[in-house]
């Protein structure tokens, strides 16, 4: 570790050089958003102090298996070393299978580092992004599911009642389908609707023993910044008294950001760090991990980030 005052427990940041190489050309999601991450970070003096930057390890074909099936996992092995495209909106590179590996592997090494005590909360910055990604099938520019794969982890790790947050401006539709019938993680969304991929409607609360354990909150386009946040203290507290979450994995998507261009929702880069507080304030301490998600205004996106981070070390607004 790097960077860290003496005598404190650092934020971890949990990256990785070849996350540059998944190459998708002039698509939105584009390997800049990590620079412009990492020189929003770096560039606050106060906060670049507090970090400590880790590089993961590629995940394993058990942990990708607990969250996608078989036929999923070799054919995204068969995108090794190829260029094309799964759909419009998801394209490969030959590096880009390393990168969703690494990627699920530093949501991962996140989980761990907060629960054997080495970071007090752990961001990955990572790409390709995951919430897209459903048990069977890759598409809105996500391969493999981060964030379902970082919590079924941290359920492996001990956590009885995980809760996974996801405040992206699209719905996400794989790490609902991943736990839709699974009673031991709640998946909480706020969206943009109608939007991308479609899904999320309120009526949609899961299935089986896991009836309940989902709450979608679709929201109508330019919803105030100020609604966004009263709503989401309410739920936060709701799902705090009813389900008692042990740990949070956050889906950190900044393109609910007023000037996303792949957004519609209203939040300011300060809102963020808002939202990160109202999390910590509900949770155990060392008991939070966060991976990007969206975010295609550089600009805002690395402004958001930074609130954001700042917020998991528990520092005063910028």
């Amino acid at each position: 570790m790097q960077g860290s005052p003496p005598g404190s427990v650092p934020v971890a940041i949990v990256t990785d050089p070849v996350f540059a190489e998944h190459d998708t050309g002039s698509h939105p999601e584009r390997s800049g958003r990590l620079g412009a991450v990492r020189s929003a970070l770096e560039s606050d003096g106060e906060l670049a102090g507090r970090l400590a930057w880790h590089r993961p390890e590629p995940a394993s074909r058990e942990a990708i298996l607990a969250c996608h099936t078989p036929e999923h996992l070799r054919a995204m092995e068969a995108l090794a070393g190829r260029e094309g495209a799964v759909d419009a909106d998801t394209i490969y590179s030959p590096s880009t299978w390393e990168a969703a590996r690494r990627g699920a592997g530093a949501a991962m090494r996140a989980v761990d580092l907060v629960l054997d005590g080495l970071a007090s909360a752990a961001f990955g910055l990572v790409r390709p992004p995951g919430h897209h990604a459903t048990p069977s099938r890759a598409m809105g520019f996500c391969f493999l599911n981060n964030a379902a794969i970082a919590a079924r982890h941290a359920r492996r790790r001990g956590r009885e009642r995980v809760l996974v947050i996801d405040w992206d401006v699209h719905h996400g539709n794989g790490t609902q389908d991943i736990f839709y019938e699974d009673p031991t993680v709640v998946y909480y969304s706020l969206h943009l609707h109608p939007h991308y991929p479609g899904t999320g409607a309120a009526g949609e609360t899961g299935a089986g023993p896991g009836r309940g354990a989902t709450l979608n909150r679709p929201l109508p386009h330019g919803y105030p910044a100020k609604e966004y946040l009263k709503l989401f203290e309410r739920d936060l507290d709701e799902i705090r008294e009813g389900f008692r979450p042990d740990f949070a994995v956050i889906s950190a998507g900044f393109d609910s950001h007023r000037d996303d261009p792949l957004g519609g929702l209203c939040l300011l880069e300060e809102d963020f760090g808002a939202l990160t507080r109202l999390v910590l304030d509900r949770l155990p301490p060392g008991s939070v991990v966060s991976l990007l998600e969206g975010g295609y205004n550089l600009r805002a996106l690395g402004g958001s980030a930074r609130c954001h981070v700042r917020a998991l070390a528990g520092m005063r607004k910028p």
